[in-house]
């Protein structure tokens, strides 16, 4: 790579090329994870189709690392590569909706609270994360599930069309009807086939106000909640989805002042359907002794969707570790328990989100989402300030994630790994059946393994 060819690069582009020392790179260079310290040699921010098409070609051409940057929320940090070229869609961010065809339309800088802000005013959702601040893109190409997936699907389940560029620098629509392999890998391997720069969605009706929010109690209530939690979730409806909550209280408005920095154990709820209904359902969940805050109430379903924001800001630093878990025992609460006691930081969080519903009665041969059977996923989020403080955090989360290991079914949402989990951990996400189909298509479709994020699929 010279000068001259770099020159000729940011000549061809209508958006900015970005180079280290230049007004604005450090800035394009940070992402959601503090963690992430990659340097890239070059940052695109692209503004058309046609700059993705020439960075692709020009990566490819070069010999360069190639990484996709799209909402930038991936714990792994695949969005930046070291020495290569960064492809930044960030600030491509359009949303479109056809309500009468139920049909959503985004770029791929989108997030999912642009989505969220667009679609749900007119009694419509796409099912996508529970943070408004995750990228479409990632969450989409990893699976993507939250508050509505348990009814409607997982995002990938409810893609119907994308655009990409592929390793040739040839743009290609995938969907059932064109490109059908490439469109089956995509919805959840999409980051190893390409670079997306448009999704299309089937939308649902859904609010825009709905039954949601949380109820907390005091951490010394945590198995007896763990418990009631396991009872409901194992005969809940599509419907009702819930996630557990152990944490440190943060300093909101609507929790006691003199809760803020303890302990809590608490249970955030959605429910995907008649109100009242949902009263009766949610009901056991809110009578676990005595709450000391419940905010469980019909409510607008963008309220409910910025519920995690504040706790996932831009810059802290993340390490999370993950397993799938078939059922909830005594033997699980207690690990779950024992080691939430120890939570190193006010930031921290261990989260245990009830999955199962309608994307596990899906043929599993849909899609390359892996695991859909699953019915719980473990989230352990270390998140803390300084640098100085890593190997506390880190060896936390690590052995929180052995102790819960038992009780694993040996399978790992891909969009909660870290970028240090190798080839083993790739395939158990999959299984070997996915896994081994998605290599061969990658050999089809990017045979010098250009798209290589975090989580790589090489080709067969």
């Amino acid at each position: 790579m010279n000068g001259h060819a770099i020159r000729r690069l940011r000549a061809g582009l209508q958006g900015a090329l970005l180079l280290p020392g230049e007004p604005e790179y450090e800035q394009a260079r940070s992402i959601w994870n503090g963690m992430t310290t990659r340097r890239p040699a070059l940052i695109a921010r692209v503004a058309a189709t046609g700059d993705v098409i020439a960075c692709v070609n020009f990566a490819r051409d070069n010999g360069l690392p190639l990484s996709i940057r799209g909402g930038g929320h991936n714990v792994a940090g695949a969005a930046l590569c070291d020495g290569g070229l960064t492809i930044d869609m960030s600030r491509r961010r359009n949303v479109s909706v056809d309500p009468g065809r139920q049909l959503v339309g985004a770029e791929a800088g989108a997030t999912w609270g642009d989505i969220d802000r667009a679609s749900n005013p007119s009694g419509l959702v796409v099912p996508g994360g529970i943070v408004s601040a995750t990228g479409v893109a990632g969450l989409t190409l990893g699976g993507g599930f939250g508050w509505t997936s348990r009814k409607f699907g997982f995002a990938a389940d409810n893609l119907v069309a994308a655009d990409l560029i592929t390793a040739d620098g040839q743009l290609r629509h995938a969907s059932a009807n064109n490109n059908a392999d490439l469109f089956w890998a995509l919805r959840g391997a999409g980051g190893n086939f390409g670079a997306v720069v448009a999704f299309e969605f089937t939308a649902h009706r859904f609010g825009p106000h709905v039954l949601c929010g949380m109820v907390v109690y005091p951490f010394a209530q945590a198995r007896a909640v763990i418990r009631r939690f396991s009872e409901v979730s194992a005969a809940a409806p599509d419907e009702l989805c819930c996630v557990l909550i152990l944490r440190h209280a943060p300093e909101a408005p609507w929790l006691p002042e003199e809760l803020h920095g303890r302990p809590i154990a608490a249970l955030a709820v959605c429910w995907a359907g008649d109100p009242v209904a949902g009263e009766q359902a949610v009901r056991p969940l809110q009578t676990v002794g005595k709450p000391v805050a419940d905010t469980i109430a019909l409510k607008s379903f963008l309220e409910h969707q910025t519920l995690f924001d504040a706790g996932q800001p831009f810059g802290r630093r993340y390490y999370w570790k993950s397993h799938h878990c078939a059922q909830i025992n005594r033997a699980l609460a207690d690990a779950l328990v024992e080691h939430a006691e120890r939570l190193p930081s006010p930031h921290s969080a261990v989260l245990l989100t009830h999955l199962g519903g309608a994307p596990a009665r899906h043929d599993p041969t849909i899609n390359a989402v892996g695991a859909r059977t699953a019915q719980y996923v473990l989230n352990i989020q270390a998140a803390w300030e300084s640098p100085r403080d890593d190997v506390r955090h880190l060896e936390w989360a690590r052995e929180y994630w052995v102790s819960t290991r038992p009780f694993s079914t040996g399978s790992v949402y891909v969009n909660f790994m870290t970028a240090d989990e190798g080839e083993a951990r790739v395939r158990a996400a999959y299984g070997e059946a996915i896994y081994e189909r998605l290599g061969q298509i990658k050999a089809r479709w990017d045979p010098g393994n250009l798209f290589c994020g975090a989580q790589n699929i090489a080709p067969r």
